[in-house]
Parts: structure tokens; sequence; C-alpha cells
């Protein structure tokens, strides 16, 4: 896998505002907001997509899940939000590391487009 931009950012090499990190995790909000409040998380692992996920993975997978739970709770987001996740090209994927998109503060419509 090449490097991204997600990669650069959990090496700090470029600056993002950062709301959460742990071992694992990383999540920071989004320069290009969808929503009023509009926050990534990542793993600190390089998996270009879900497609690319592995068995192995799948504890990191459900811990990435807890941490978008973890994250919105800190966002206070209270009246909801929208998890999005994009894999591939087609689906709008425009980063090649995973990642899960906090959509919140706003009433979201369906379906989604």
């Amino acid at each position: 896998m090449s490097d991204t931009i997600f990669g650069k950012i959990i090496r700090r090499e470029i600056p993002a505002d950062i709301v959460y990190e742990d071992d694992l995790a990383l999540a920071f909000k989004d320069i290009n907001p969808q929503a009023p409040t509009h926050i990534l998380v990542i793993p600190k692992k390089p998996i270009p997509r879900l497609s690319d996920a592995t068995p192995e993975d799948q504890s990191l997978l459900g811990y990435l899940l807890l941490t978008v739970q973890k994250v919105a709770a800190e966002a206070d987001l209270t009246n909801g939000y929208r998890i999005v996740m994009n894999n591939g090209h087609d689906a709008g994927q425009t980063v090649d590391h995973l990642h899960f998109h906090i959509l919140g503060d706003r009433q979201m419509k369906w379906p989604p487009g």
C-alpha cells in the first residue's frame, strides 16, 4: 500500500485537529465537513479498504466501531449521528486507508445518495 494523507497525519507529518487517540486508532475533524460535526476515525494499522481486511482484523474492526461510539459521545451527539464507510472508488472513497465518517448535529436525509 502506498502512503496516504492519513498515514502522514498518524506520523504527525501534517497537522490535523485530533479529537481522540490511543494505540490503535486516531480520530480527527474532517477538513471538508459534510455536517456541522464531521469526524474521521481511522485505524493506525494501514488497511486500504474494508474489502482488504482479513480475519486477523476482526477485533480491530470491532474496536473501531466502539471507538466511533466513544468519539460520538465525546462530541455530544446525543440526538444521533450517521456512520459512513466508503469501500472503493465507486463508493466515493478518496483516501486508501480504511476510515469511518461520523456525521452529526443536523437531520440526515434518506436515501443518502
